[in-house]
């Protein structure tokens, strides 16, 4: 453990945080650079990512988003904007057939993604959603049942990828 920690001595808090955590549950990481340590499959992730950089989060309080997390996931194009408007750490990639959550802890990644899927399928709205969100982030700081951060409480999607269509030429 301890020289696996070096890689992320003078890291911002935060990350040494989330470095310590997934070592501590998932074991050392596949991959590190002076600016990154990536894991490959890891429980139920596609892969993860720390950053040493920290993005400022406001939302649902203030923290900064240092790790992200991916898993296989295929949205309508036209619940993207949703998801953007839910939670500016949620990317959904339609190439890739890709969806990610970036924060600070594996719980709210999850809890993020739950929330995504949920929007995605109708059940929430974007503002339903963001309240929720805010509720599950304190029932876990106050060590109380969160059902939302502690897995993905939706079946895993295989074939996830969209390589869209060429544009015709020019037809004049």
């Amino acid at each position: 453990m301890g020289m696996r920690m070096k890689m992320v001595e003078g890291w911002p808090k935060a990350a040494q945080e989330a470095a310590a955590f997934m070592t501590g549950k998932y074991g050392a990481p596949a991959a590190a650079t002076p600016d990154m340590l990536v894991w490959g499959k890891a429980g139920p992730w596609k892969r993860t990512v720390i950053y040493k950089v920290e993005h400022p989060h406001e939302f649902p309080a203030h923290h900064t988003d240092v790790m992200q997390q991916w898993i296989d996931y295929k949205a309508a194009p036209e619940k993207y904007s949703d998801l953007a408007a839910y939670d500016g750490s949620v990317v959904v990639e339609r190439t890739s057939g890709e969806i990610s959550a970036r924060c600070d802890k594996e719980g709210a990644n999850f809890l993020a993604l739950n929330l995504a899927h949920e929007i995605v399928t109708g059940k929430r709205s974007v503002a339903d959603a963001r309240k929720m969100y805010g509720d599950q982030i304190a029932a876990m700081k106050a060590k109380q049942p969160a059902p939302y951060t502690e897995k993905l409480l939706f079946q895993p999607m295989s074939e996830t990828g969209d390589p869209d269509h060429a544009v015709a030429a020019d037809r004049r």
